[in-house]
């Protein structure tokens, strides 16, 4: 569900003017999707939406174009501090083990960070699958993936 959910919100805002989490939450409800603001509140941070100006001096949500996400050393710590529970690899497989509905958060900031040994990411509720190439890397972006939780 909150994969649709999201895929409704980026919808909503692509599409129409959205100032407040209360006017998401009631444009969802049109959608005859049932959500609190605390769930709104939750997507608006998972996806990442930044507010931007609507152009009349107000400001509305809007779903970040990719060379627009900074994820800095200082803000990928915070998120590995906050979310991740542990890390290890095995061959060229990192995996990543977040709290509850953390992964997805964690995997786009690691997809943002464009790191070259890193080819992708995929996603579950708490747990990500980073490929990286050649093998011999795993082991040093595990170790960097670790030294953001110090």
């Amino acid at each position: 569900m909150k994969s649709v959910r999201q895929a409704v919100i980026k919808n909503i805002i692509e599409t129409q003017i959205i100032e407040t989490q209360e006017e998401l939450a009631d444009a969802l409800r049109q959608q005859r999707i049932k959500v609190t603001q605390a769930t709104v509140s939750r997507d608006i941070k998972e996806m990442m939406l930044i507010k931007v100006p609507s152009g009349d001096g107000r400001y509305r949500y809007a779903y970040p174009m990719k060379n627009t996400v900074i994820f800095t050393e200082e803000r990928m710590q915070r998120l590995f501090q906050d979310t991740v529970v542990n890390c290890d690899y095995s061959e060229n497989i990192v995996v990543v083990k977040t709290l509850p509905g953390g992964a997805n958060t964690v995997a786009s900031a690691l997809d943002h960070a464009n790191w070259p040994e890193v080819l992708g990411t995929v996603a579950g509720d708490d747990n990500i699958f980073i490929i990286v190439k050649p093998k011999s890397a795993a082991a040093i972006v595990t170790e960097r993936l670790l030294s953001f939780l110090q």
